[in-house]
């Protein structure tokens, strides 16, 4: 084995709590950092145990199964949980599950969360006066449910004694981050390049990374821009009020957003609004009418045959079929 600096080498146990339906990535992501961080030091610095809210077979979105070591009623003391979780964390309960990690809470346990997961833990009253950050594509309908809740677009954030990451190969870059608090660099960068990982993103390294995937484009204006549009689609700005804040010309921003979207500034911020809109059909149980509103649309009859225009389906009729297709992912 390598002669790793390790500092304070003592186990430490994670309890890994798998909702239905979890992403298998963000599972494998935190299960093989740490089986990997004893394989490096030749040391037991970490164990883990997996629970399952109910059945011992919990399903992935996948469809593969993972055998759970225990039920949440059977799950034992940790020093750490972490809720593993897809899209139905907004709506998902479990008495025994969150018995069990308030339990752990007040053993002094931290409390941490992948993909969606805020949402089990911010409806469980347990992110209370915490940062936290999820997977992109559910955050509009979190800060519609928990406007209070400080909700970052970082890759992952550690705030005292809770950790959120976003989801996918997030999770193993906050289990980077998380090993170099416990036992130093040395040990999360042997970690890293076991996985062949090019060390591990910054903390505040997310914003530009997942707005690329999710525009397509590289253009460091645009992806500002797209940040703009993004921390104001309640009350859309204007073209010209984007380009003076990023202190470019309109024709410069133009010309920027054809060449990397092949759209207009103002029609790609109208998608991003229908998109918005999508996101909390799904994720919320808002009126078509708030959520015209918090897509930047005041009327909510133009909201509904623009969105029917765009998706060959209303707003009502998208919700009912969505929730269906949620539901089997």
């Amino acid at each position: 084995m390598p002669d790793l600096n390790v500092d304070n080498p003592r186990e430490v146990h994670w309890g890994i709590l798998v909702l239905p339906n979890f992403p298998i990535l963000a599972y494998s992501g935190l299960i093989d950092a740490l089986r990997v961080a004893n394989t490096v030091t030749g040391l037991k610095l970490y164990k883990w145990t997996t629970v399952s809210a109910s059945e011992l077979r919990p399903r992935a979105s996948c469809g593969l199964e993972v055998k759970a070591d225990c039920v949440a009623g059977a799950a034992p003391s940790v020093d750490r949980i972490v809720v593993v979780s897809g899209v139905e964390a907004h709506e998902f309960g479990s008495a025994t599950s969150l018995s069990w990690m308030r339990r752990e809470q007040r053993r002094g346990a931290a409390i941490g969360a992948v993909s969606d997961g805020a949402f089990f833990l911010a409806r469980a009253g347990l992110m209370e006066g915490y940062r936290c950050t999820l997977h992109w594509r559910v955050q509009s309908s979190f800060r519609e449910a928990f406007p209070h809740i400080d909700c970052s677009r970082d890759l992952f954030v550690i705030d005292r004694d809770r950790f959120t990451s976003a989801g996918g190969v997030g999770s193993l870059d906050m289990m980077l981050a998380m090993m170099e608090i416990d036992h130093g660099t040395e040990l999360a960068m042997a970690v890293a390049e076991w996985f062949m990982h090019s060390r591990y993103r910054s903390v505040r390294g997310g914003d530009r990374y997942t707005t690329g995937i999710r525009t397509g484009a590289r253009d460091a204006r645009v992806l500002r821009a797209v940040d703009l549009m993004e921390q104001n689609v309640e009350e859309p700005l204007s073209a010209n009020q984007i380009a003076g804040q990023l202190g470019l010309s309109v024709d410069t921003l133009e010309r920027v957003f054809r060449r990397e979207t092949g759209k207009t500034t103002i029609q790609f911020y109208l998608t991003l609004r229908y998109r918005r809109a999508q996101d909390l059909l799904i994720g919320t149980s808002l009126s078509i009418s708030e959520i015209a509103v918090a897509s930047g649309f005041s009327n909510s009859s133009s909201f509904a045959r623009g969105f029917k225009s765009l998706y060959g389906m209303t707003p009502r009729v998208y919700r009912n079929v969505g929730a269906k297709f949620w539901k089997i992912g």
